[in-house]
């Protein structure tokens, strides 16, 4: 989310539209697609030549015959580029459509989605191969690994993996002590060493790919043997102490959402309880408001410690990022804005944590709760 709250050198193409997992309610998406990329183009053309918006475009044209992307989507699609910047995101909730090019990326239908407090990730490991899932309390995905993380310990160890049924020992009686290969005695230690050498590399790769950019809590899906092992040697500090001690390939993708759910939530409710505790003790010493424009005017100033929006809360109206200024509109309005997102963004900009909680987990009635710095 950082990356596309920077400053990027316009134009910025934002696409959004619903998709949908199955045949043959998908068919229907990659038409939508098109459509959603001739407007873009349209509006491209406004202000660049047809060769430029080719070039600006190219990533975007890719995806329209990658049939097998469009028989693998989710239940929302968001498409931004720029110059030397292209981001697909697969999300796990629906999206109205939208095509827009301006100065910045267009981020509003995602804010909710990727700062939701429920969201986790799955480590499906065993000795030979990891898988990456992503969920929420309803839908659990297996997501794409990313580039650098190795997937199988051929990938992680290549040649120096120990060949099956060999093993390196040394005999006495050969010239100058050479080694001799033969198919028992240390084959045990060498195969623990081929697996602490996959772990460490698995766990450095999702840290560094996965867990420090999301911020995801983590939950290990092994057999009960490969837990202790691969928490001794993990320094991800998202992987939490409990953990799915069974092979996740013998379990159902729902199965497997609800194991990692009853980790999940009770963590879950411990922070809510947490953030609410900090929020009220903030606003008893001043440093904390629920009141939208109060909130607002902090978030200009840069003074929002943190954020707590109301998942699934509208409120209709207009807000002025440079002023703080709040204009509440009625809901006959279809065209206005939604002051939580638009809250929720400013404070993004500034660098500031949103976290987009349950109703039943708000310590307010307004829809927000921040704590100031100062």
């Amino acid at each position: 989310m950082a990356l596309l709250l920077a400053d990027h050198e316009p134009p910025c193409f934002s696409l959004y539209q619903p998709t949908h997992r199955r045949h043959p309610e998908n068919l229907q998406d990659p038409i939508r697609y098109r459509n959603l990329l001739k407007t873009l183009e349209e509006s491209l053309r406004l202000k660049y030549s047809t060769q430029h918006a080719g070039v600006l475009l190219g990533p975007f044209r890719k995806l329209v015959n990658d049939s097998d992307f469009w028989n693998h989507t989710a239940d929302g699609l968001a498409v931004l580029g720029a110059a030397g910047l292209f981001r697909v995101f697969k999300l796990q909730r629906t999206v109205p459509e939208l095509a827009v090019v301006a100065n910045s990326f267009h981020i509003k239908p995602m804010l909710r989605i990727l700062q939701s407090a429920e969201r986790y990730q799955v480590l499906s490991l065993n000795r030979r191969e990891i898988k990456l899932f992503e969920g929420n309390r309803n839908i659990l995905d297996e997501i794409e690994i990313a580039e650098g993380v190795p997937r199988t310990i051929t990938d992680a160890l290549g040649a120096e993996l120990t060949e099956p049924h060999q093993t390196v020992a040394s005999y006495g009686g050969t010239a100058l002590g050479s080694t001799m290969r033969h198919a028992h005695g240390s084959r045990k230690d060498e195969l623990e060493i081929d697996e602490g050498r996959f772990f460490r590399a698995v766990d450095r790769g999702i840290l560094e790919r996965h867990s420090r950019p999301s911020g995801l809590p983590l939950i290990l899906a092994a057999l009960a043997q490969y837990h202790k092992p691969f928490h001794e040697i993990s320094h991800n500090p998202m992987l939490m102490p409990k953990g799915i001690e069974m092979d996740a390939n013998s379990l159902t993708i729902d199965q497997l959402r609800q194991q990692a759910w009853e980790i999940v939530e009770p963590d879950l409710r411990a922070r809510m309880k947490k953030l609410a505790g900090e929020f009220e003790e903030a606003r008893s010493k001043g440093l904390g408001a629920d009141d939208l424009g109060k909130i607002a005017e902090a978030a200009t100033q840069t003074r929002v410690g943190f954020l707590l929006v109301e998942m699934e809360r509208r409120i209709p109206g207009r807000l002025d990022p440079a002023t703080g200024s709040v204009t509440l509109s009625g809901l006959e309005h279809p065209e206005v804005d939604d002051l939580l997102d638009d809250l929720a963004e400013l404070v993004l900009r500034k660098g500031a944590q949103v976290v987009v909680v349950p109703a039943t987990d708000m310590p307010v009635a307004t829809g927000a709760a921040a704590t100031f710095r100062f």
